[in-house]
């Protein structure tokens, strides 16, 4: 088997559904575009020998039964879902992947000691309806129906009318499977770390914790002309003074903490007013709990204390408060191991700065990732690319990640 080839081949297919014009894919959960993928993935999952069958919600598996412990499962795949103008790697790879390994351990080994089952996860991206990974928590139980259902998309369509129009209803059981004994994800990076450091595989240790705040600064609004300096309580000069001292200081404590500013809404925004509100947002992430803790004790004592330097009040809102997840030690050193006999020293132990399904997985089963690089790190785009070469050590790697988890003892 052509490892290239048959990769080649799926991935074509796959782009087809939701793929546009100027490359990419946009194929949002419950959409048409997302219905045609998943019906093709059943029917190829059946045409490998596989037993394809969908959950309440739409999770799809493909499932080879394992000879000796076929109530053991070692699981592996990603989300079938897209952002809008999306590139044909996020989620799709890891699927697609995970088959191909599947079938050429099949074609190489035969019937596995214990089950080997490919899922494509429903959703992940929250690109249509404001949730996230819809798929990956109602494998565990973690979604509730008051999470979704008065939420709409865009154009005002319910969450639940479009899943029950794609032939899904709400998880009519509160049962946890118990079967399932390991999950690995393979990912493209999304950031240019590999590509950089001319690396291969990524080994991914974790997946890094996030906080995120938003933050109002109130000063004073005033003539732009007529007010001297020494009497303005201008809440950008602040925002500015908080940017520049946090970076600085998240740059001497160094990676992987990253800090972004990213969304900035002064008051009034005008040109010949002195601004005297200023909203912004704060994303800050690091592998280490008590790291993440500590930074961001440093942003709140920060925030206050350029604003009563300046006079101003302030208001420190943490909206998200996301714990590190940690990847699963003995799946690491399986992984770093394959990657080892794949790309020699072309590897990299690393964390993983983005969410993705396995930190949900990781809180009940042992879960580990695996990355490819990223071509300029970009992803969430139709450009997203990463060489067919490291696609193909990716898979490989995956192979002999799988072989040790399902067909030795």
């Amino acid at each position: 088997m052509d490892i290239q080839l048959t990769f080649d081949a799926l991935d074509k297919k796959f782009t087809s559904f939701g793929g546009l014009e100027q490359g990419g894919i946009t194929r949002l959960l419950y959409s048409q575009e997302w219905n045609d993928a998943i019906r093709e993935l059943e029917k190829t999952f059946k045409e490998e020998g596989l037993e394809a069958s969908f959950d309440d919600i739409g999770n799809l598996s493909g499932r080879l039964v394992g000879s000796t412990y076929p109530e053991e499962t070692i699981l592996t795949g990603s989300h079938i879902d897209t952002v809008v103008e999306g590139g044909h790697l996020d989620g799709q790879f890891g699927i697609l992947s995970a088959l191909v390994a599947v079938k050429y351990l099949k074609e190489k080994y035969g019937q596995p000691l214990r089950s080997l089952e490919v899922l494509s996860l429903a959703e992940e991206e929250g690109s249509r309806f404001p949730y996230v990974f819809w798929g990956s928590k109602n494998f565990f139980n973690l979604a509730k129906k008051s999470d979704v259902d008065t939420i709409e998309d865009a154009e005002g369509i319910k969450f639940e009318d479009a899943m029950r129009q794609s032939g899904f209803d709400y998880r009519k059981t509160e049962v946890v499977r118990k079967d399932i004994k390991a999950f690995v994800e393979v990912h493209i990076e999304q950031g240019k770390v590999l590509e950089s450091e001319n690396k291969t595989i990524g080994v991914v240790n974790g997946i890094v914790g996030q906080k995120r705040y938003t933050i109002n600064l109130k000063g004073e609004a005033n003539h732009a002309g007529t007010t001297p300096m020494s009497l303005r309580r201008d809440t950008v000069v602040a925002y500015s003074a908080i940017v520049t001292d946090l970076t600085k200081r998240a740059r001497e404590i160094g990676e992987p903490l990253v800090l972004t500013f990213g969304h900035v809404v002064p008051v009034p925004n005008t040109v010949n007013v002195v601004p005297g509100e200023i909203t912004f947002s704060i994303d800050c992430r690091h592998i280490d709990q008590q790291l993440l803790h500590d930074f961001a004790t440093e942003i709140e004592d920060k925030i206050k204390l350029v604003a009563e330097a300046n006079d101003m009040t302030y208001d420190i809102h943490l909206w998200m408060d996301e714990a590190p997840t940690l990847m699963d030690k003995e799946i690491v050193q399986i992984i770093e191991q394959a990657a080892k006999n794949n790309v020699g020293d072309r590897y990299k132990v690393m964390p993983s700065g983005a969410g993705h399904d396995s930190q949900i997985f990781a809180e009940y089963v042992p879960t580990a990732m695996i990355f490819v690089p990223s071509i300029g790190g970009i992803s969430h785009n139709i450009n997203e690319e990463t060489k067919i070469e490291d696609l193909v050590k990716g898979i490989a790697v995956l192979s002999d990640v799988l072989y040790e988890l399902a067909y030795k003892e």
